[in-house]
């Protein structure tokens, strides 16, 4: 939607309802709105940085996703066993949450040998989540790219099905939860269902990254929300101008993604997960800022789900 001012004035008049996390008793603070980012959005900023920003513009959460561009989180300082607990105090001083640990596992992957990197990779990222405390581990089903078919056939949906609930065997126990991204391969409701099901663990969820379903697999958002909508954990928003995968990203209410639906569809079904803004700026360093973007989703989402402070009003 190109006019945001149409954007606010739908949300304004159909989404302000209690928000996700319940209304504070008189005697306590107003709880923060669910709104996350994913430091995806921010590789130049240091940990301060982000914790800082994150509560200057009254975000409830972080999702993490690399820190200085690096994506093997459990391998860097901020989260090595000498300063783990300094992080987490760090957090809790921020009054912050982590949303998510987002790993780049791969579980399409059928060679033996590559297979257990992919699963080794994934448990390390587990065991950071569990001593961060932070409910969910993102993975991916993902793609090899000689594969040119449209969707994934039923072996390579079976693999993705297995790696998951071996995944959430070992997250269980560690208080986390698996959660597969609507990406590459994986975006249609359809194949999703089917992985979801199979993998048949109360320990393995959805990552709804919105945009994909809506512009690799041409879902409106009600529909993908009735189809999938009882897996869904944690979502990414995102906004875009273009079509099918030509697609330019934009500021927030500024592009053709149907964003005040995506939201009223997850509003419906009582979502109680965090809305979290994904800025690919690592993978595309031409589009905004992130002191621009991030703080843009804050005023634009906020304002969209009632908390006039977080808008900046």
């Amino acid at each position: 939607m190109s006019n945001r001012r149409e954007f606010l004035k739908i949300f304004s008049s159909a989404i302000l309802v209690p928000m996700a996390f319940g209304k504070a008793k008189s005697s306590e603070a107003k709880p923060r709105i669910p709104l996350a980012f994913s430091t995806l959005g921010c590789p130049d900023w240091d940990w301060k940085k982000i914790l800082d920003f994150a509560t200057q513009h009254q975000f409830a959460a972080i999702e993490l996703r690399g820190l200085g561009g690096k994506m093997d989180l459990p391998a860097l300082p901020t989260f090595a066993p000498d300063r783990i607990e300094q992080t987490k105090n760090d957090i809790r001083a921020a009054k912050l949450q982590i949303a998510c640990v987002s790993s780049s596992a791969q579980m399409y992957v059928e060679d033996p040998e590559k297979r257990e990197k992919q699963m080794a990779d994934a448990r390390r990222f587990i065991d950071l989540a569990s001593t961060l405390e932070a409910p969910y581990v993102r993975v991916f089903g993902g793609k090899d790219a000689s594969d040119k078919s449209p969707a994934p056939n039923d072996e390579t949906k079976a693999r993705v099905a297995s790696g998951l609930r071996e995944l959430g065997k070992y997250a269980g126990p560690r208080k986390v939860t698996v959660i597969i991204e609507s990406h590459d391969h994986f975006t249609s409701s359809a194949t999703l269902k089917d992985v979801l099901r199979a993998a048949d663990s109360e320990h393995v969820g959805l990552l709804w990254d919105a945009h994909h379903t809506f512009a690799t697999s041409n879902e409106e958002p009600e529909f993908t929300v009735h189809q999938l909508g009882s897996w869904i954990r944690h979502t990414h928003l995102k906004d875009s101008t273009g079509s099918g995968e030509d697609r330019k990203y934009v500021l927030t209410g500024r592009g053709n993604v149907p964003i005040q639906r995506q939201i009223a569809a997850l509003r419906s079904i009582h979502y109680k997960g965090f809305y979290c803004f994904e800025w690919e700026k690592v993978w595309h360093p031409d589009i905004a800022d992130p002191e621009i973007a991030i703080a843009d989703y804050a005023r634009v989402v906020g304002q969209c789900l009632g908390n006039a402070h977080a808008c900046g009003l």
